[in-house]
């Protein structure tokens, strides 16, 4: 009835009101106005029912995307005349799943990675892989950490989300002088943050060649770091880069181990791919609450680099996407962990006159300053050698590893000739992360204070690898027996993982 009275109402409105007429011209105007305004009742009707079954819809809808796993979910945001979807960035998670089931054999076989969670900005070759609010500036900026194409020249915009404002400004781009002279290198778009927009949760990137009708579909990335903390839940943590093709389980449980005998609670693996075995024991580690596992699988974007040089392996970038990990890792843990140290799974840095890194970095900071990055020597000790210590010691008894794939680093203990004026390569470090704004594989780009060289006297880097040729005549070789003395720990500790994970049987 109510929509009936609406539908006259507007019927005669729009109709006018006759101002004089005899009930013989009213009758059949007002039948016929009865009747359109049954056929007006009769649309309203069907509006309400549309507009119902849509609200139903958008119901449905909204709980079916708030079913979904944190890491699928986009996150809406709206401001009047736009709408836009927030994707969250790679998110730290437990060690991802293989894609096909275990294997219980040697476990050799390399199961497929995951994909990086990367965002491609349009009219440009340019990824943008995380963004962080930097604190340490005059004036606040998101830093947003890129891959980009070092010859490409684009004019970018930032658009930061702010209290349900939309900012755009010009960003400032500033590409890594470490790039090994590949096409692409890791970069830093820095957006400022305007006044009034204290904490931005969102940024998005655009290209002048966006389109506007692109503006209103945008993919934005959410802003970490939101506060400068000054109490940290680690101490040490420990940023694994470019896990690929990777079976070495053995050395992977006995560096795990011996890394928390150093003193790390946290260790990142940026992971592109790794055999069965491996993703095992990533697991069993991530279930611990040691290991934290980030997909870094590129190869959808780019063609990568297998080595450190396009002469060695063609790509676009250099050794899987190694240098914007390593990046992303530093900023992720900028304000969650005390140090941070740049090595990788088959890199021990050992302190030489303690048992471990907590009474060692008191050692370095009386000696060379606090805030510092601390830059330690590389020293490799080859696998084509496998050498009995010098008399009394003797190699531990370990035959229940013999069917684990994968080195046993106790039984390499010879080190090559260590050659002063080449101690710049393959040199690692541990820095407060906070004390730096960029770094590379093998030392620091941009630290407030300049780095120093540790003393091998009170600790160095061990380097446990294949290399290649024969460089040095086994005599020349010189034993290190530091790694040995852990043995009495590292090797019931190994064992006892290797049970958990089945990768021994319970009875050994």
């Amino acid at each position: 009835m109510q929509l009936l009275t609406d539908c006259r109402s507007r019927l005669y409105r729009s109709k006018g009101r006759a101002s004089c007429q005899s009930a013989a011209e009213l009758s059949p105007i007002t039948a016929a106005m009865s009747s359109a305004a049954q056929r007006c009742a009769l649309q309203e009707l069907r509006s309400l029912m549309f507009s119902l079954v849509v609200s139903g819809l958008s119901l449905t809808l909204l709980l079916f995307t708030y079913s979904l796993p944190a890491s699928r979910r986009c996150v809406s945001l709206c401001r009047s005349d736009l709408t836009f979807q927030a994707v969250n960035p790679p998110e730290f998670q437990t060690s991802a799943r293989p894609t096909e089931p275990y294997i219980t054999t040697a476990g050799m076989t390399v199961i497929r990675g995951q994909t990086a969670q990367l965002l491609r900005i349009n009219g440009s070759r340019t990824l943008l892989t995380s963004a962080y609010l930097e604190h340490r500036t005059k004036r606040k900026e998101v830093r947003i950490i890129a891959i980009m194409q070092r010859s490409e020249r684009v004019k970018l915009h930032c658009h930061l989300h702010c209290r349900h404002q939309l900012h755009v400004s010009s960003a400032a781009v500033r590409i890594h002088r470490d790039h090994f002279r590949f096409r692409f290198g890791t970069a830093d778009i820095l957006c400022p943050v305007p006044s009034g927009c204290e904490t931005p949760g969102y940024v998005a990137v655009t290209s002048a060649a966006t389109k506007d009708e692109e503006i209103d579909n945008l993919e934005f990335l959410e802003v970490g770091n939101q506060i400068e903390q000054t109490t940290f839940p680690y101490n040490f943590t420990c940023c694994f880069s470019a896990m690929y093709d990777f079976t070495n389980v053995l050395q992977l449980v006995q560096s795990l181990e011996m890394l928390q005998f150093l003193g790390v609670n946290r260790v990142v693996v940026y992971k592109t791919n790794c055999s069965a075995d491996v993703q095992r024991v990533l697991d069993h580690y991530s279930e611990k609450g040691l290991v934290e596992v980030i997909p870094w699988s590129l190869s959808k974007y780019l063609n990568v680099s297998r080595k450190a040089s396009p002469q060695q392996s063609p790509g676009d970038i250099h050794y899987f996407g190694q240098i914007p990990a390593l990046n992303d890792c530093l900023y992720r843990f900028m304000y969650r962990s005390r140090y941070v140290a740049l090595h990788d799974p088959d890199e021990l840095i050992l302190p030489q006159t303690v048992g471990s890194w907590m009474e060692l970095l008191p050692l370095l900071k009386k000696k060379y300053g606090a805030d510092r990055c601390y830059t330690f020597e590389n020293n490799w000790i080859p696998m084509e050698f496998e050498l009995p210590p010098p008399k009394p010691n003797a190699l531990p008894a370990v035959d229940q590893w013999q069917n684990v794939s994968g080195v046993n680093i106790l039984a390499h203990l010879y080190r090559e000739p260590f050659i002063p004026r080449r101690r710049q390569h393959n040199a690692k470090i541990i820095v407060n992360p906070r004390a730096v704004f960029a770094t590379s594989v093998h030392g620091v780009l941009q630290p407030q204070k300049s780095c120093i060289w540790v003393d091998r006297k009170l600790a160095r880097m061990y380097h446990i690898k294949p290399r290649g040729p024969p460089k040095h005549k086994e005599k020349q070789l010189i034993y290190e027996g530091r790694l040995l003395g852990y043995s009495s720990h590292l090797i019931p500790a190994v064992n006892a993982v290797l049970k958990q994970t089945g990768l021994l049987p319970e009875a050994t």
